[in-house]
């Protein structure tokens, strides 16, 4: 593995995208998960800073850039260290429907 890279299911776990790293797991072996624009089914894919995922979570799409592999499933702030969530540069940058009635 490379320095710095985890695995993917262990990394969406400690991220606190899903409940058990199990539950992550199954995700990556249906295809749900994609790196990078690829579709990932190995959950021991690993993932490394700078990697971008993108998986359904609920009825959202996330749009995630690796930050940080993690040492640990720690408190949320701690989690939200170690991903960025690209979803919401795009919703800042995109231009509000109701300001351009105004």
């Amino acid at each position: 593995m490379v320095p710095g890279a985890i695995r993917m299911d262990k990394w969406l776990w400690q991220a606190r995208f899903f409940k058990s790293r199990s539950l992550s797991a199954t995700q990556i072996e249906k295809g749900a998960v994609r790196l990078n624009g690829q579709p990932v089914t190995r959950p021991a894919q690993s993932v490394k800073p700078g990697d971008v995922l993108t998986f359904a979570q609920g009825s959202r799409i996330r749009l995630i850039r690796v930050l940080a592999p993690g040492e640990r499933r720690g408190p949320a702030p701690e989690a939200q260290g170690l991903y960025e969530d690209l979803d919401a540069v795009e919703r800042d940058a995109a231009p509000c429907v109701a300001d351009a009635i105004e």
